[in-house]
């Protein structure tokens, strides 16, 4: 079984009675049927690009107020391989 992260998240009531009926028609535990759920609906978003991911990342940061160097795209060299930076 892979490494399972516990998350809380809030249902609508409509959401938790679908996903309770599932549950109950598949005779799985409704965790189960909510990961199923979920995989499914993000295979069906198809794979995201390079650029999608970056920005995802960047917009991470800066949510997290890790903003980073004004000046990177003059000085990205000097930033990768200089070690007094």
């Amino acid at each position: 079984m892979p490494h399972m992260v516990r998350k809380q998240i809030y249902l609508t009531r409509e959401l938790d009675q679908y996903i309770h009926v599932l549950a109950q028609k598949q005779d799985k535990p409704e965790a189960e049927v909510i990961r199923d759920l979920l995989e499914r609906g993000i295979k069906r978003q198809g794979p995201m690009s390079t650029g999608e991911a970056l920005l995802g990342l960047a917009t991470l940061g800066e949510a997290l107020g890790m903003a980073g160097p004004t000046d990177l795209s003059e000085r990205h060299d000097d930033y990768l391989y200089d070690e007094n930076t």
